[in-house]
């Protein structure tokens, strides 16, 4: 191989000896623990070359070196092959999020297999309504002159609401209404939804435009007030202690981070459907500048419900993380879509 190759495969040794096991690496741990086919002196100029390079650095206690944001950059895009998931590991979240009664259950659930599948923090952003299609309206007559409005959106969600109407409807006139509102709102996004509803009321006779009015009131308010993609779920901060050594000190400012929502939401926001990684100052936080976080959106290429991910160390397992950040996600967007 030739010398640039030969010091990237120094570069991705340094980095995973880090990760394992928190100590500064030096040249002689890479020859006795890689298969490098140099002497100790080549390595040590491959890391100078590294080192200057602004790859790796020396802490000032130690010998040995560690990567830098840089070299973890360059080590996520030139090195990191994304492991694959054992069969436990697939089965377990298969299992786990196949239990979910409800989208809440389904987010909660994938709070705490990531948290627990990483050992880092996992954040999940809840599937937004205005991303959502209409996937079925109904209408059912109840006594006392109510109906009962049922909304199922694409991304699993049912809403339901009781509609007060001054007389009870004929048969007739819900089954139409029923019919007109599934024809006109169902496959539409939530927001050309309450277009097509607005418009819905005149094509009914004047007699029976006052519960048509109330079912289309209810019907706005469940597609536009609904603001579900400002909700998060975060799990598993515990795990922030669980690393220890350099990372102690950036504990504090890291947890005062998550208490800030926005901020999280922007993180995850950006995410496309394959695993993003943003490192150190690529965060755009401050208190997050000693971290990593990992994330990527679920749904479909065509329909992104939302967005899920973890936050933890600098030094994590970056193809670990990719790996199981985008399992969840692909299983909850299958779940969501199946549901």
């Amino acid at each position: 191989m030739s010398a640039d190759e030969r010091r990237l495969e120094v570069l991705r040794a340094i980095v995973e000896d880090y990760v394992a096991t928190q100590e500064p690496v030096g040249s002689k741990a890479l020859v006795e623990r890689h298969r490098l086919g140099v002497s100790s002196a080549t390595i040590r100029n491959d890391m100078a070359a590294l080192e200057e390079e602004g790859l790796i650095a020396q802490p000032h206690t130690s010998a040995g070196r560690i990567p830098t944001d840089k070299g973890y950059r360059m080590f996520v895009d030139r090195l990191a092959e994304v492991k694959a998931l054992s069969a436990a590991e697939r089965r377990a979240i298969e299992t786990f999020l196949g239990g979910a009664v409800d989208v809440d259950d389904v987010v909660q659930r994938s709070v705490k297999v990531l948290a627990q599948l990483t050992n880092q923090v996992a954040i999940v952003q809840y599937p937004s309504l205005t991303r959502s299609t209409v996937r079925h309206v109904e209408v059912v007559a109840l006594e006392n002159a109510r109906l009962l409005v049922v909304v199922i959106t694409s991304s699993g969600r049912v809403e339901q609401r009781i509609v007060e109407v001054e007389s009870t409807p004929t048969e007739q006139l819900v089954a139409d209404l029923r019919s007109r509102i599934v024809g006109a709102t169902v496959g539409q996004r939530l927001p050309e939804a309450t277009l097509q509803l607005a418009e819905l009321i005149g094509t009914f006779a004047p007699a029976d435009r006052p519960v048509v009015t109330s079912v289309v009131t209810s019907l706005t308010h469940v597609f536009s007030n609904e603001r579900s993609d400002e909700r998060i779920a975060v799990g598993g901060t515990a795990n922030l202690a669980r690393f220890g050594g350099d990372f102690d000190t950036a504990i504090r400012p890291v947890l005062e981070t998550l208490e800030e929502h926005v901020v999280l939401l922007k993180l995850l926001g950006e995410a496309t459907v394959d695993p993003t990684v943003r490192i150190g100052l690529e965060t755009g936080h401050d208190g997050l500048v000693g971290t990593a976080v990992v994330s990527s959106a679920y749904g479909s290429r065509s329909e992104q419900l939302a967005t899920l991910g973890t936050l933890g160390p600098t030094r994590m397992d970056y193809p670990g993380t990719m790996a199981a950040v985008g399992a969840v996600a692909r299983y909850v967007g299958r779940i969501l879509a199946d549901g």
